[in-house]
């Protein structure tokens, strides 16, 4: 096994150097490009849903995502009934960001695949690997570490197994080890709280829907796709 890495945000993705990028974002980037993917929904990051985001949507004659609530959104949920070979570019200032930053070798990972990823990455020999819960923001900006990521990430490493971990990776797979009920555990975190709150139940219960997929979504050409 190739040595595994664990990282937070941004800063953190920028720190990889070659091998593998798994990036994390549970509620709800990486969990809605899992399910896109699995519809053949081709899913391009993007920062935010800005006047770039809107040319690149028109220059693929791609759908650019809006708000939760309308049809095409950061909600998985509701993506689970996405037309096949759709073209989304989905916005968020987290795990999206982090994906249209990087140089490549980018996955999406979430607690739906954690071990279908780590089956893909096993088989490839990557080296390094490092895995990047992509947290949320406060106001001011700054990375606000956000548990549901944490157990993601650590869902993904625990499936590894890797013989050479980062003390940090061995941190967070022992953080999701050691939790009694992982979907309980995010549908109590902030962010679970608040998509509850908001109307938006469904997207939670799919987000912790354990191992429920067996695609891993690998970002080739600008875009994620089914891997191969």
């Amino acid at each position: 096994m190739p040595h595994v890495r664990f990282d937070w945000g941004s800063a953190g993705a920028a720190r990889a150097r070659g091998g593998a990028l798994v990036v994390v974002d549970v509620l709800s980037f990486t969990t809605a490009v899992s399910v896109a993917v699995e519809r053949d929904v081709a899913v391009y990051p993007a920062a935010r849903r800005d006047a770039h985001a809107a040319a690149l949507g028109g220059e693929i004659g791609a759908v650019v995502a809006g708000r939760r609530g309308e049809p095409w959104s950061l909600s998985p949920a509701a993506l689970l009934s996405a037309p096949a070979r759709t073209r989304l570019v989905l916005p968020s200032p987290n795990g999206s960001a982090i994906a249209a930053a990087a140089d490549g070798g980018v996955v999406a990972a979430c607690l739906r695949n954690a071990g279908a990823v780590a089956t893909w990455l096993r088989a490839r020999e990557h080296d390094p690997v490092t895995v990047v819960a992509a947290g949320e923001r406060w106001p001011d900006g700054r990375l606000r570490p956000a548990l549901e990521d944490l157990l993601g990430a650590g869902a993904v490493l625990a499936a590894l197994a890797a013989d050479a971990e980062s003390p940090q990776a061995a941190t967070a797979r022992a953080s999701y080890e050691a939790t009694p009920s992982v979907p309980d555990a995010v549908r109590r975190c902030p962010s679970g709280v608040e998509l509850v709150s908001a109307g938006f139940a469904q997207d939670v219960e799919v987000a912790v829907d354990l191992d429920a997929g067996d695609v891993v979504p690998v970002l080739v050409e600008g875009a994620f796709r089914r891997a191969l």
